[in-house]
């Protein structure tokens, strides 16, 4: 339920389990999917990467941050960075965080140590990215950038989400020789897309939005495990994991528990001191 867009209220509602139980389900099974994501996605052979930042909210949207009450720290815009395997369609890097040039930093490093050969990159025309693939990849690496221009929205959707119209596209060529044919950034906006389906605290205008952004995180990285190893996608008719050659077999739900019950398997047994009853 919470790989297929519930809220955490929704699945209390629809199980009798408690809200406190499902959400130490997600913060174990996060951290497990984070390790073996961390542990077993390397040495990818990709030739094509797309690059992009999705956002969502914590506790509160940004405007409203100063005056919520018991805001923490770290609420308001919460962003993920995501890079995608074009060919095979595997999330081969995420992030959650912010979207200034130190997250774009350790994003590009992070994504750099998992590729095994040189790459082609494309990106939309966030300026950080500039600064973070020089210094992760410096001149190994074919990189573009993709730029969207857009109009003014209608003046019958103001007042709501919606989307401006795209008037046209501009690809720049950053470092390296990258085909132009290939700049694009299409699959991994469309991967995006389907984090705000299958995650509800992505979903815009609700209340499902994330209070805590170590459980968005938790969230996250269990729906990339869900999406990469379980999720059969539908053009390759396999996952993107057996796509990318880093799975043999397409999971199963009872594989991502079989983590979780490894993982709790591994803590070390906590006792407490032993004390003789001497009284008799």
């Amino acid at each position: 339920m919470l790989c297929e867009g519930n809220s955490i209220r929704s699945i209390v509602r629809m199980t009798g389990v408690s809200k406190n139980t499902i959400s130490k389900l997600l913060i174990d099974v996060g951290k497990a999917c984070a390790a073996y994501h961390e542990a077993n996605v390397r040495n990818l052979k990709t030739t094509r990467v797309e690059v992009d930042e999705i956002w969502s909210f914590t506790y509160a949207k940004q405007k409203n941050v100063k005056t919520a009450k018991a805001a923490p720290a770290n609420a308001g815009d919460t962003w993920t960075w995501t890079a995608i395997d074009a060919d095979s369609k595997m999330i081969v890097s995420y992030l959650v965080g912010g979207r200034d040039a130190e997250y774009a930093m350790w994003f590009m490093d992070d994504l750099r140590s998992r590729l095994a050969n040189r790459v082609q990159l494309t990106s939309d025309g966030h300026k950080s990215y500039l600064e973070a693939v020089e210094g992760a990849f410096g001149a190994d690496v074919d990189y573009a950038q993709q730029v969207k221009m857009y109009g003014n929205a209608p003046e019958s959707s103001k007042g709501r989400y919606s989307p401006a119209e795209c008037t046209g596209i501009k690809k720049h060529r950053i470092e390296g020789e990258p085909d132009k044919k290939l700049v694009s950034t299409s699959y991994v906006e469309r991967s995006n897309l389907t984090m705000r389906m299958h995650m509800r605290r992505f979903t815009r205008l609700t209340n499902g939005f994330s209070k805590k952004v170590e459980n968005h995180a938790h969230a996250v990285a269990f729906h990339m495990m869900y999406y990469n190893f379980v999720r059969m996608h539908k053009t390759l008719r396999m996952s993107p994991a057996m796509a990318a050659g880093v799975s043999d077999t397409l999971w199963d739900m009872k594989d991502i528990v079989k983590l979780l019950e490894a993982a709790e398997a591994a803590k070390p047994t906590k006792r407490g001191s032993y004390k003789k009853d001497i009284s008799n």
